[in-house]
């Protein structure tokens, strides 16, 4: 699947033609930098649009009418992306050169895609207050769910010290506290500053023709010049010269010990296909050290592992343990990234992990939504790379380069959620 890229066609426009899938994927891309006063709105949006446009003013007529595209499927979402604030609109047709008699349906689609983003269903020239409320209620159980899942809510929490100036400690669907306040007439504001300001792209994914697409893509002329999204207010990468501790207490059994780390390695470097295989060497996978050390040979964490964001050069550590165990799983964690700083781990070690990350790669380039998110990130994090050119770098990671990169690790925040008690 090779990417063929249009700039001037309205959004620009990333045709990745293929005979693999029967359906047509279609990706509208909109980015921009993530904001504590944009965020929870942009959220917001992202629901509202899906609810009603002006066409099918409702959510029974958007279903009536994706039923008449073939049982077309159409979502958003929101999602953070190192600094920044995406928001997708994502589209699932048929494709009718698998159909008898079928119409245009790839122009059929489109044509609702674009009415769903920019002629939106508005009463008084607001969205509808109903429809506003409604989607309110829908987010604000989307945000407490978050407080129940005791690990996406301890590192949350985690982001909130380490990052407590920085966008980055922000979630992208926004904040409870500034949900409520949205108005119809501030929502409206965010919507045309989304249209005139945001970076757009689009990615169309399936057997669809160059000329069809380009045709397709140009209906989308108001997004011609929104090429470059806006720079974000992220702060200078700065490391503390000693980890910073904090423990909070909750209604919980098990102890959530989530550690933040800063690595200097971005996506863009040519050191990132190192920094991928020494992440998963350390938690990306059940052979990896933290999984093997903490969990298996010690038994002192229910799970244990890492993940590593290119686009923030920061590495997250979790493990859900007993609270009594806090200090020798700390201890023990440490020294795994000690260990991988000094090269203590076997070629057979790092060859298992670059093949299961090779395999990784694959499985995700093998659905439509997989591979636009593959090549979305070099858009984001400023680097183009193909996926035989990713997998070849991966390929050759050399042991030392291993090292190089976890001696780049820094733990700078140690967050502990635990229960009210202390175990004995």
């Amino acid at each position: 699947m090779v990417e063929k890229e249009h700039i001037n066609t309205g959004a620009a426009l990333h045709l990745l033609p293929t005979k693999k899938f029967k359906t047509t994927t279609i990706l509208l891309q909109m980015l921009a930098p993530l904001e504590r006063e944009t965020a929870t709105e942009r959220s917001l949006l992202a629901q509202v649009l899906k609810s009603a446009t002006a066409d099918h003013p409702s959510r029974k007529s958007i279903r009536s009418h994706l039923d008449y595209l073939y049982g077309a499927v159409f979502t958003t979402d929101v999602a953070k992306k190192g600094d920044y604030h995406l928001l997708t609109f994502r589209l699932d047709i048929a494709n009718e050169r698998y159909i008898e008699n079928a119409e245009p349906l790839l122009e059929e689609g489109l044509a609702f895609l674009k009415g769903a983003v920019l002629a939106p269903y508005l009463e008084n020239g607001v969205f509808s207050e109903k429809i506003i409320m409604e989607e309110k209620r829908n987010l604000q159980q989307r945000m407490e769910a978050v407080y129940d899942d005791k690990i996406r809510y301890a590192n949350n929490r985690m982001l909130q010290h380490m990052f407590p100036e920085d966008p980055y400690r922000l979630q992208a669907q926004g904040e409870l506290d500034r949900l409520e306040a949205i108005t119809a007439d501030r929502l409206m504001t965010i919507y045309h500053s989304m249209i005139q300001e945001d970076k757009v792209d689009m990615y169309i994914i399936g057997d669809v023709e160059e000329e069809q697409a380009v045709k397709a893509a140009s209906a989308f002329d108001v997004f011609e010049n929104n090429l470059h999204v806006k720079e974000t207010a992220g702060t200078a990468y700065s490391v503390r010269e000693t980890p910073n501790h904090i423990k909070e207490t909750d209604d919980i059994q098990q102890g959530k010990l989530h550690i933040g780390c800063r690595v200097p390695v971005y996506f863009k470097d040519s050191s990132f296909a190192a920094m991928q295989v020494a992440n998963a060497l350390l938690g990306g996978f059940p052979h990896s050290k933290l999984f093997l050390n903490v969990r298996e040979k010690e038994s002192l964490a229910y799970y244990a592992a890492s993940r590593y964001d290119s686009l923030k050069g920061f590495v997250t550590i979790m493990a859900g343990i007993e609270t009594s165990q806090y200090d020798k799983a700390l201890a023990i964690i440490t020294e795994q990234i000690e260990d991988m700083k000094i090269g203590r781990f076997t070629e057979d070690e790092v060859e298992q992990t670059k093949g299961m990350l090779v395999n990784q790669l694959l499985e995700t380039a093998d659905s439509a939504k997989g591979t636009a998110d593959l090549l979305y990130q070099g858009i984001v994090g400023e680097r183009q790379v193909s996926m035989d050119e990713w997998i070849s770098q991966v390929k050759a990671v050399t042991l030392e380069e291993v090292a190089d990169c976890a001696a780049d690790i820094v733990i700078d925040t140690v967050f502990f959620l635990h229960g009210e008690k202390e175990d004995q």
